[in-house]
């Protein structure tokens, strides 16, 4: 069966990450617990390269497969990840609003089968129309295979991983689907220093919620001040989901 295209009646479109966004950890580091003694081995560590940490990650899974880490456990792991204060709130307002309402993206430099069986144990994978993240699957090994998700040319990002592109790229396309009708406004929920990237796209009329004293915020004051009025999108900064459930509610309910 062809897939069904996706719906252009949504008048709103949200992104959010996924670590210490929707899940109040980090997930790779939660895997790591896995490992013999719940540490990886100084040579291992070693290994790392900035902004070359999807390769590392591989490595990592390639030594926790070694140690006979297996798929049951690494996705336990990841499904008891806690999510952040009010995320499941803002989560279950998502869900009830009418259908039109909102198109929901998560845009995360996790992998795609930690955001989908976190998201699949906690009740919420159908709310979000698309999962954009490193690709990663089970061989028939058991080993976790992870692959970078693209290249590109931006000097703030990881090599495997620019929010901004995905944003720019799927607001983009999505608005093209939709006959040239632009969403009404655009949101941006994230917390780290790779979530200023995709924020500097957003305009006037959307808004970013970095999470409170966190990379993503500390950015955004750095260049208010060092240069006002260059970044565009409305900033509200939230330590519970319910802080963005707030806005957004204001924001619906005053455009019907």
């Amino acid at each position: 069966m062809a897939e069904a295209p996706p719906p252009g009646d949504r008048r709103f479109l949200i992104f959010f990450d996924f670590d210490e966004t929707l899940v109040d950890e980090t997930s790779d580091d939660m895997v790591v617990q896995a490992a013999p003694g719940g540490v990886l081995p100084g040579w291992l560590k070693d290994t790392y390269r900035p902004n070359r940490y999807n390769e590392y990650m591989q490595r990592v899974l390639a030594y926790l497969a070694e140690q006979g880490v297996n798929e049951p456990t690494i996705r336990s792991i990841i499904e008891q990840i806690p999510a952040c204060p009010g995320i499941l709130a803002l989560l279950r307002f998502l869900q009830s609003r009418p259908p039109q309402d909102f198109e929901v993206v998560c845009v995360s430099d996790a992998n795609t089968l930690f955001i989908e069986s976190w998201l699949t144990r906690a009740g919420f994978r159908t709310v979000f129309l698309r999962v954009f993240s490193n690709p990663a699957h089970f061989d028939r090994n058991g080993q976790l295979q992870l692959r970078p998700f693209h290249s590109h040319e931006c000097q703030r990002c990881p090599i495997n991983f620019c929010k901004a592109v995905v944003v720019r790229e799927y607001i983009a396309r999505r608005v093209r689907e939709r006959g040239g009708r632009p969403f009404q406004r655009v949101f941006y929920v994230g917390d780290g220093a790779n979530d200023f990237c995709p924020s500097l796209t957003l305009s006037q009329r959307d808004t970013v919620f970095p999470r409170r004293d966190f990379p993503m915020h500390r950015l955004i004051q750095e260049m208010a001040e060092a240069q006002p009025g260059k970044f565009r999108a409305n900033v509200v900064t939230w330590a519970s989901g319910e802080d963005v459930i707030k806005t957004l509610r204001k924001i619906v309910e005053e455009r019907g």
